[in-house]
């Protein structure tokens, strides 16, 4: 008996949905980056007007204190994966689903890239190197010796692509988007950014099915204004980035997005300048390149570009639009 793929996100991308060629104009993306729900206290994590709701409907302004109450999920200890399945399983399939009236047909790309804490990030990157003691050997009691977590700021984005800044009212204007997906947004994300960006592909993907990505969020340097940043990470940063033997080796697409502005008033996202997504064939090939001979080079160009703020992360690719293929590299300015 073949599959019913009614109401489901198959339909929005190959090999089920239709696709259309590709321009060398870069896009408009919206890179909206989001915290999940959970029990962390608001002084820990900031949260959104309206968001973390419970289920009934309200805000819980106090998750730490009321965690049961959450709708998305009362138990802490399976808050993350229940997170992880809704976003991906749940709110996605509503996202692209045309209901009566609405349309997605302006949104050509969108993927979901949910990060996992087992990868490479800036708070602890590889390589990773056996724990010993005084005496070269590994510790009698590692329950005294367990490594703090630091968590990166966000757990995530949406990479949104559309043709024009015009696409974006076009689709999220519609009572779908600004009703109920937003609504689900508040019962998901306790944060999300806004931000608007340029995309630039450097490196296209032959398929867009590149599993792993490699997220870097940039803040430009004090002193330094955004339209210098983004010129020098485009025009001097990149070039050295392509020419690196491990870019060529293991990259299978790298993109920069530069922060042209916000649909609303956005106090985190409009801190970020840019961000670049390098993707890989698998985690270990993101642990590679950042131990690999060349990455020195790379990671002193960005060094001497950013300023406090800036981060970066692994995460996992999934793509729940695509209406692009094949891709193709962006003709720069």
């Amino acid at each position: 008996m073949p599959t019913d793929f009614d109401r489901t996100d198959n339909q929005h991308r190959p090999p089920l949905g239709a696709t259309r060629a590709s321009s060398p104009r870069p896009l408009i993306v919206t890179p909206t980056f989001v915290s999940r729900v959970d029990d962390t206290a608001r002084g820990e994590r900031p949260q959104d007007a309206g968001a973390s709701k419970s289920r009934h409907g309200h805000e819980v302004h106090f998750p730490n204190w009321r965690p049961h109450a959450l709708a998305l999920e009362g138990d802490p200890n399976l808050a993350y994966e229940h997170w992880d399945e809704y976003w991906r399983k749940v709110h996605g399939p509503k996202f692209a689903w045309d209901e009566p009236g609405s349309s997605s047909a302006a949104v050509l790309r969108y993927d979901q890239v949910h990060r996992v804490a087992s990868g490479p990030s800036s708070s602890f990157p590889p390589p990773y190197r056996a724990m010993v003691g005084g005496d070269g050997r590994l510790p009698s009691d590692p329950e005294k010796h367990v490594p703090a977590y630091r968590r990166p700021r966000w757990d995530g984005f949406a990479y949104i692509a559309y043709a024009d800044e015009a696409d974006i009212e076009r689709t999220l204007g519609q009572e779908k988007f600004d009703k109920r997906i937003v609504a689900d947004e508040q019962v998901a994300f306790r944060m999300v950014t806004r931000e608007i960006t340029r995309e630039y592909i450097l490196v296209p993907s032959a398929r867009h099915r590149d599993p792993v990505s490699l997220v870097m969020i940039h803040m430009r340097a004090p002193g330094m204004s955004r339209e210098v940043f983004q010129h020098r990470l485009l025009r001097e940063h990149a070039p050295l980035v392509l020419g690196q033997p491990g870019t060529r080796e293991l990259v299978r697409r790298y993109a920069q997005l530069h922060n042209i502005g916000s649909t609303q008033k956005d106090p985190e996202g409009s801190r970020i300048d840019a961000v670049s997504v390098l993707s890989f064939a698998s985690l270990n090939d993101v642990e590679d390149y950042l131990v690999g001979a060349d990455y020195p080079a790379i990671a002193a160009s960005l060094a001497a570009l950013e300023g406090e703020g800036s981060e970066w992360w692994t995460a996992i690719n999934y793509s729940v639009i695509n209406r692009l293929a094949p891709e193709v590299a962006t003709e720069l300015p």
